[in-house]
């Protein structure tokens, strides 16, 4: 998929890392829901932003993330890369274990149910997925593990 082998993140790099992404997404997630969506509901660059709620695996408590997303028909399309880190995101496990999720996309509140791409389905996003946001292809060329993309889809 990447072409560009770039090397892996560093176990020092990875911790502050996490810790950017941790303020970052409670900034976005703050804003997004202040604005009603009307404030970080875009990447740099114009990739859309969604809110993902899962249920901790430990805890059980209610957690959000901010995640790019892809618009699939009435599905959509997130991507496990955590900027291309050595492992998941905890969401990505939380949803594992609890695939019900609650989504919010502007004002828009909408309970999905998620699930891993088949290869095969992988194989068809991943191209839309780095065309929204090219970093996708550098994530994967740092990591040894495949990078998870993940459907939510309406729950029945």
């Amino acid at each position: 998929m990447a072409e560009k082998k770039l090397r892996p993140w560093t176990k020092r790099e990875e911790k502050l890392g996490h810790s950017v992404i941790k303020v970052m997404s409670a900034v976005n997630t703050w804003a997004f829901r202040v604005s009603g969506g009307k404030l970080g509901a875009h990447f740099p660059g114009g990739a859309p932003i969604l809110l993902l709620t899962t249920i901790g695996r430990r805890s059980g408590e209610a957690r959000v993330a901010p995640l790019l997303y892809l618009k699939e028909g009435n599905d959509y399309v997130i991507v496990a890369s955590k900027g291309g880190m050595s492992h998941h995101p905890a969401w990505y496990l939380n949803l594992k274990t609890h695939p019900e999720v609650d989504v919010e996309v502007g004002r828009e509140k909408l309970r999905m149910v998620a699930r891993p791409a088949s290869a095969a389905e992988k194989a068809h996003l991943w191209p839309k997925l780095v065309a929204m946001y090219p970093s996708y292809d550098d994530y994967q060329s740092r990591t040894e593990r495949q990078i998870p993309v993940v459907i939510l889809s309406p729950r029945p």
